[in-house]
């Protein structure tokens, strides 16, 4: 669940285009989940049933995702979080295609065991709460995978945020995560509040991250974080790493290939108007 620091690639934008039409491999298919395919899954154990399908989901196979998605609820209690399939997990949850991650998590809440119900989110609370580290850490991300696939998601932000400011730098790393994958419109402005405010490093990294281009969020909701990553641009504030991932942020956010100038962003964001 580990997810590394995002990283753009500056390319001359004529030059990639040259270079993209020269390089594109064909297809080695039509990459449609196919009769026979379906027909194979039919003699499937739940568990290569979902391996199967997340490895053609990432593949981009039309079909697999919404295939997971329906299936998933149904595998509850019958698939577990093998090396396999956290493999393929990590890979999906990665993926720039929304309904790819959303089949990832999906898998993910059944995987772990978790029943789609407001119940598991009580049972959880109290662990998110005031656990031991490790079944804290658990508990704030499963709050937040059910709480995107839409079990009282208000709650869920109320419980995750809540651990935010806590004095222990793992609890507060997962409340991170578990707003990333929450998604919800309410989760920017505290992700924001974090990585300007927070004292460790690897916890402002972790929240531009999931401001920028890990979690939940769609691509709308990242471009409700650039005035803000425009403001902090000049924030004197900030050392010159955390400024750095300003600008990185701002890159993966917009797609714009602009050096780390403050002025030659608001340039372009003037220009955008």
């Amino acid at each position: 669940m580990r997810l590394g620091t995002a990283a753009t690639i500056a390319i001359i934008t004529v030059l990639h285009t040259v270079v993209s039409a020269q390089e594109r491999a064909p297809r080695a298919s039509a990459s449609v989940l196919s009769e026979h395919h379906l027909e194979a899954l039919a003699s499937m154990e739940p568990q290569p049933q979902a391996e199967f399908l997340l490895e053609r989901a990432i593949n981009r196979y039309q079909g697999a995702a919404d295939e997971i998605i329906a299936r998933a609820p149904a595998w509850l209690g019958h698939v577990t979080s093998t090396a396999r399939l956290e493999s393929l997990f990590r890979l999906a949850i990665n993926s720039d295609d929304m309904r790819v991650r959303i089949a990832a998590i999906e898998l993910n809440v059944s995987s772990r065991g978790l029943a789609r119900t407001e119940e598991t989110i009580d049972r959880l609370e109290p662990i998110a709460r005031e656990g031991a580290q490790g079944p804290r850490a658990n508990a704030l991300w499963d709050i937040g995978l059910l709480g995107n696939r839409g079990i009282r998601p208000d709650r869920a932000f109320a419980i995750i945020s809540a651990s935010l400011r806590d004095p222990n730098v793992n609890v507060r790393y997962w409340a991170v995560e578990g707003l990333a994958y929450l998604g919800t419109d309410q989760v920017i402005d505290p992700l924001l509040e974090v990585f300007h405010d927070d004292p460790s490093a690897m916890i402002r990294e972790r929240a531009a991250c999931s401001l920028a281009q890990s979690g939940m969020l769609n691509e709308a909701q990242r471009w409700r974080a650039v005035p803000r990553f425009l403001e902090l641009t000049t924030d004197g504030a900030l050392d010159a790493e955390t400024r750095r991932w300003v600008f990185q942020a701002l890159r993966d956010i917009t797609g714009q290939t602009l050096p780390p100038d403050p002025w030659a962003w608001r340039r372009w964001c003037e220009r955008r108007k």
